[in-house]
């Protein structure tokens, strides 16, 4: 009956120790192992999605939106987490690589809260170790926005029309009422949401919207209206999803970015 409880503190003692090395392992001398780990495995689950990804929309297509969506703000929260995690191992060793140079103007490019969009400073010394809760909640909400964000572009499409005889009009009032109406709503959705699964009040919520929403939604429409004229444009509203989720791989890198520097 003693051996049970035993082995399993044994076996999570191994887990943490592995989980400590892998974090302690640098590849190139900057990247954490478990970050090039879990980004190697989301890259294998797109892989696997583009190879039959007709097949799943026209069986399943709500559902293959949800997945793919989840999937890929999962690789924007890895990319952000290793962004952070490159940009102290520089600081550690007090070397500025060209990346740390890149780094350091975006963040002086980019609006945000705070006096930095990408960390070099914080209670932690070392590069943190990888947050799988950060990385579920931030795939998470890829999962819960996709239906509404698949029923959106529906509505655009049936609302506004693409055509041969006309296209681009019907595409710039796609944009309109897409970035007037929907990335507003989106981004207090996507805030509010991650301040809730974090753990934080409804005064937590207006707190980080209080910090973040106005900075975030300047670097949208430095974003956004051109790549969303073009892919109303151009990609059929199959694609217009992934094609979003594609492109919003940085834009998702940015949201992590911000809403892990505004915790509350």
């Amino acid at each position: 009956m003693d051996s049970q409880p035993t082995f399993r503190v044994r076996y999570r003692r191994n887990i943490q120790r592995t989980v400590k090395s892998l974090n302690k392992t640098f590849v190139f001398g900057y990247i954490p192992l478990t970050n090039l780990i879990v980004f190697l495995i989301e890259m294998a689950i797109v892989t696997q999605l583009v190879r039959r990804y007709d097949h799943y929309f026209d069986t399943r297509p709500v559902l293959t939106m949800m997945i793919t969506n989840s999937v890929l703000n999962g690789i924007a929260d890895t990319v952000a987490q290793s962004v952070t995690a490159v940009r102290r191992r520089a600081a550690l060793q007090h070397h500025h690589t060209k990346t740390e140079n890149i780094l350091h103007e975006l963040d002086e490019k980019l609006p945000h809260y705070g006096d930095e969009l990408i960390p070099t400073h914080s209670r932690h010394i070392l590069p943190p170790p990888f947050d799988f809760q950060r990385l579920i909640r931030f795939a998470s909400w890829g999962f819960i926005v996709a239906p509404f964000q698949f029923k959106w572009l529906q509505f655009l499409s049936k609302t506004f029309p693409v055509t041969k005889a006309a296209a681009n009009v019907p595409a710039i009032k796609r944009v309109i009422m897409d970035q007037a109406l929907f990335a507003p709503v989106g981004l207090l959705g996507f805030f509010s949401y991650m301040t809730i699964a974090e753990g934080g009040s409804p005064k937590d919520v207006k707190k980080r919207l209080g910090h973040v929403f106005v900075p975030t939604l300047k670097a949208n429409y430095m974003l956004w209206p051109a790549v969303q004229l073009l892919n109303f444009r151009v990609m059929p509203l199959q694609f217009q999803l992934p094609f979003a989720s594609t492109v919003g791989i940085a834009w998702g890198t940015y949201l992590s970015l911000t809403n892990s520097g505004a915790d509350p």
